[in-house]
């Protein structure tokens, strides 16, 4: 009897400890709840990360803690427990809250794609989640928007860099024009001291002419005077 004694009391003190473990958990969870409802969010983080320490599976725990995490705005921290708590959640309703919080924190971020499925996980798991349903078509409306705004935004860079493509053009243009307006200036200004150079050549030969023909006329008229100047033979006439 003793013996089937001690086996029995062994067995309680096994079952003791795993209720005092499950109610630790518990424990850690309402003392969270009660810091979260005084807006304390690091201080109910703590009390879900000592629930989750004792117990992984706990999705109460998870899903709590990702909202505590989410309120201090480490969303992408939050985003893991949110997804974890959708895996370990065996009840829809709860379920559809995870999917519905991740949805928040990717429209928060203007990532309303990722928003969208998100929302439409939290549909499925209760489709009677109005809160939900309104902020998917509001999501939907954000994209359609983003979509055009970005469509836009490309356009104006296109034509904008049409734009510089045509003042670059029309810049060589210009540039050419001026290059091509300088190079015909020059071309005049030699051809113009080209004709100043012929007409001083032709004006020069003229005179050298001039001054040919004057001294060959001087020439000739001194060579005439002395041949006036000089003694005429006497000649005589024959009688035959």
């Amino acid at each position: 009897m003793s013996y089937l004694r001690y086996i029995l009391v062994f067995a309680l003190m096994v079952l003791g400890l795993a209720k005092v473990g499950a109610q630790n958990d518990r424990n850690f969870i309402r003392q969270g709840n009660r810091a979260y409802h005084k807006q304390k969010w690091a201080a109910a983080e703590t009390q879900y990360r000592k629930a989750i320490s004792k117990n992984q599976k706990n999705a109460q725990a998870v899903y709590n803690l990702g909202c505590a995490l989410m309120m201090q705005q480490k969303d992408s921290m939050a985003m893991i427990q949110f997804e974890n708590a959708s895996k370990l959640e065996t009840n829809k309703m709860r379920r559809a809250r995870s999917y519905h919080n991740m949805g928040v924190v990717m429209q928060q971020h203007q990532q309303y794609a990722q928003a969208i499925g998100c929302y439409e996980n939290a549909l499925r798991c209760n489709p009677q989640d109005n809160a939900t349903r309104y902020n998917l078509a509001l999501c939907k409306k954000l994209l359609k928007n983003q979509k055009q705004n970005d469509k836009n935004k490309n356009n104006k860079n296109k034509n904008k860099d049409k734009n510089k493509d045509k003042q670059n053009k029309d810049q060589n243009k210009d540039q050419n024009k001026d290059k091509n307006d300088k190079n015909k200036n020059n071309q005049n200004k030699n051809n113009q001291q080209n004709q100043n150079n012929q007409d001083k050549m032709s004006k020069d030969n003229a005179e050298q002419l001039l001054n040919a023909a004057i001294q060959q006329e001087k020439d000739t008229k001194r060579k005439m005077q002395k041949a006036m100047s000089q003694p005429r033979r006497k000649q005589y006439e024959k009688n035959w």
